[in-house]
């Protein structure tokens, strides 16, 4: 019988790679299990191929933007932080940037570059990989109830049986499933009794039903605004940043960590300021200076130089003030409107777009089953779980990479041979 090895990782993502490192840096018997032709394969398209890796941040802002599972990351991030991601990466040759908002990506903006360090650090350490296999069971030792003593997997169409004394369970979420995140990895957690927490997007373009307006403007970036999500009286999220017109809603930085609070059928509305560094009284004052400019102009055609000129028609549609109304007689309650309307643009969203668009998945395996400190199981013994397969999620900025590495890593170093 083949010599079972120290430990099988499902997943070669940036949890499952870092976990493999982590033990065959430790000396242990490792083997990636791959479902793809290559590895890190979602994560060669992340970040709009650029790979936002990580947040320059705080301690206490890295947790502050977990959405759910900030507690239960805080052991984790202990040991391996935002800060020991991007050494990790500077130390194995990988330079980076920090840009706007403490975004960390690497300095060649290539994501395929962060993806092949990885896929080189594995080769170097000599860790086989089993591609184009798909684990379909996880195998118990019926003499130790609960222990895993290897697992059942498809490879290149054919079917087989590997021994191993540990799993590290890091199959993803089931975003992006034509990357290989179609969700294995939870029955596979079932199948040892996990719990699994609905997975839904996160991270998703909104739809709203303004729909012509949005069509309208499809395609339009609005940079240096202000976004408010609220649900009733309840203000759910808050941010100043960018976004971006879709042909059904909207998108872009800001309403994808919005995103994650859209959570069911209630009435939510975004409210946009489109100039958050004027108060009202110093708009109104850009406004008039304006206005005296183009006095002799039509209202439609004075606007030039406040608003982006696919933004133009939409404004003067909710202002109610006559397109074709000199500028010379608009009256101080229609430019009072026309404040309103530039300081609160307000959208509603009525659900995210499919999750298959999404960035991230929210949900997945119950924390209450996994032991914060090590990643282990606490319904198996030797079961770990590293990345997004966790019911832990957080906004848009690196934050959710930072989670898959940081866990990967604690997983990987309490894994016994």
């Amino acid at each position: 019988m083949t010599e079972p090895y120290d430990a099988i990782v499902i997943g070669g993502g940036p949890a499952g790679m870092m976990a493999a490192i982590e033990m065959a840096e430790r000396g242990l018997r490792v083997l990636i299990a791959e479902r793809n032709k290559l590895l890190g394969r979602k994560l060669r398209i992340t970040g709009k191929g650029r790979c936002n890796i990580t947040n320059n941040c705080d301690f206490d802002t890295l947790i502050q933007n977990i959405c759910q599972g900030g507690k239960f990351m805080y052991s984790s991030l202990r040991r391996f932080s935002n800060q020991d991601v991007i050494d990790f990466f500077e130390t194995h040759g990988l330079e980076t940037v920090t840009e706007r908002g403490g975004r960390v990506f690497p300095a060649s903006q290539k994501a395929y570059d962060v993806a092949e360090l990885f896929a080189n650090v594995i080769r170097a350490l000599k860790i086989p990989v089993l591609y184009e296999c798909r684990v379909q069971k996880l195998l118990l030792n019926e003499d130790t109830p609960g222990c895993i003593m290897g697992v059942s997997a498809i490879v290149c169409g054919k079917m087989r049986k590997i021994p191993c004394k540990n799993v590290v369970l890091a199959t993803g979420g089931i975003t992006y499933p034509l990357t290989g995140s179609t969700g294995d990895g939870y029955a596979l957690a079932k199948q040892v009794g996990h719990t699994i927490v609905p997975p839904k997007p996160s991270l998703v373009a909104l739809k709203c039903r303004e729909k012509a307006t949005c069509a309208a403007l499809e395609g339009l970036s609005l940079k240096n605004v202000s976004l408010r999500l609220e649900k009733g009286e309840k203000r759910l999220y808050e941010d100043f940043g960018e976004m971006v017109f879709t042909d059904t809603g909207v998108s872009g930085p800001l309403v994808l960590s919005a995103s994650r609070h859209v959570t069911d059928d209630s009435v939510y509305k975004i409210h946009i300021d489109l100039k958050p560094g004027l108060s009202r009284q110093q708009l109104d004052t850009r406004i008039l200076s304006d206005f005296s400019k183009y006095e002799k102009k039509d209202f439609v055609n004075a606007l030039d130089d406040l608003l982006p000129k696919r933004m133009i028609e939409a404004i003067v549609s909710r202002s109610g003030i006559p397109a074709r109304q000199k500028v010379s007689c608009i009256t101080r309650e229609q430019r009072m409107k026309l404040v309103d309307i530039l300081k609160d643009f307000t959208l509603t969203p009525y659900e995210p777009a499919s999750i298959d668009q999404a960035i991230v998945t929210a949900g997945g395996i119950s924390l209450s089953e996994v032991e914060p400190k090590s990643m282990r199981s606490k319904l198996c013994p030797n079961l770990y779980f590293a990345g997004e397969v966790l019911d832990v999620d957080a906004y848009t900025g690196g934050y959710n990479l930072t989670i898959a590495f940081s866990t990967g890593f604690t997983a990987g170093n309490f894994v016994e041979g």
